[in-house]
């Protein structure tokens, strides 16, 4: 390599990179964007990322099908075929062109965290991680079915970003912001939810004081009841935040806990159903 390509490459790696925002850009991790944190039982990390992708892409199928482009298209290929039938040389170049064809691309990719019992997904656009995981919560809420074996708890993060300060500060302004904001006349009640896990760099009372500055002074902090919640997942040197609701009446998206709630809770109004039954046919 040439001294004036190493020059130019030195260059390149110390120039700083900016946002669209004019926020400046001081790192970079292997995971992210949009995604979905899901902690799991020991030794099963594996096994719960094959039954997140299944869970996932259903979900994603309903919430989010497929336009009815691909489908038109394929009619309009299998027709085409009808009408070709017998040309070799057509149906040998349909067939070279499909294979060059770009595949689909996948909306949802494991990210190694190299950590027991910690999954991260990330999710592509349409996907909304947020409201992937709350329908999800919802169904097992109300059915106590949570379709998977080993998943414990879902977290979804509407962005990622490096754990640093200024970073989080300029996270929270593309996430926290625009939810507070979408409704001026109205005023929420609400708590930031941190975590954080394998990390020693920023102070925790330090963090939720610059993340609590992205919320307008209408609203207010409240630790026992809260209306919205901000959750602040910050892993080595990974953090993600999202806005969400209902957090604690949905176990805080313990998908076990509350699919072991609703079955215990209907197993006792059974008993007690049955018990009335008994009781009413002895006094008849």
């Amino acid at each position: 390599m040439s001294e004036a390509k190493r020059k130019s490459d030195g260059r390149d790696k110390e120039r700083r990179r900016y946002r669209a925002d004019g926020t400046p850009i001081r790192g970079q991790g292997h995971m992210d964007g949009p995604g979905i944190w899901a902690t799991c039982v020991k030794g099963k990390e594996k096994q719960t990322v094959g039954e997140l992708y299944d869970l996932f892409e259903n979900l994603a199928s309903e919430l989010w099908p497929a336009d009815s482009t691909g489908s038109q298209n394929q009619a309009e290929g299998s027709r085409s075929e009808e009408e070709d039938d017998g040309d070799i040389e057509k149906a040998i170049a349909k067939e070279v062109a499909s294979m060059k064809r770009p595949r689909k691309e996948q909306r949802f990719a494991n990210c190694q965290t190299n950590t027991p019992c910690v999954i991260f997904i990330s999710c592509k656009p349409p996907v909304d991680p947020v409201r992937l995981v709350v329908k999800h919560v919802q169904n097992v809420f109300d059915t106590g079915v949570t379709h998977t074996r080993h998943t414990q708890r879902l977290t979804p993060v509407s962005g990622t970003c490096v754990a640093n300060i200024s970073e989080v500060v300029s996270l929270c302004g593309r996430v926290v912001k625009p939810f507070f904001e979408a409704d001026s006349d109205n005023s929420y009640r609400y708590k930031i939810e941190l975590r954080m896990r394998n990390h020693n760099t920023m102070s925790r009372n330090n963090l939720i004081q610059e993340i609590a500055k992205s919320v307008h002074e209408r609203h207010k902090v409240d630790l026992e009841n809260p209306e919205v919640f901000i959750l602040v997942e910050v892993f080595k040197s990974i953090c993600g935040v999202s806005v969400v609701t209902d957090y604690y009446k949905l176990h805080k998206f313990n998908v076990m806990e509350i699919a072991n709630a609703k079955n215990a809770g209907d197993e006792i109004e059974g008993r007690v159903a049955e018990k009335v039954d008994q009781a009413q046919g002895e006094s008849k």
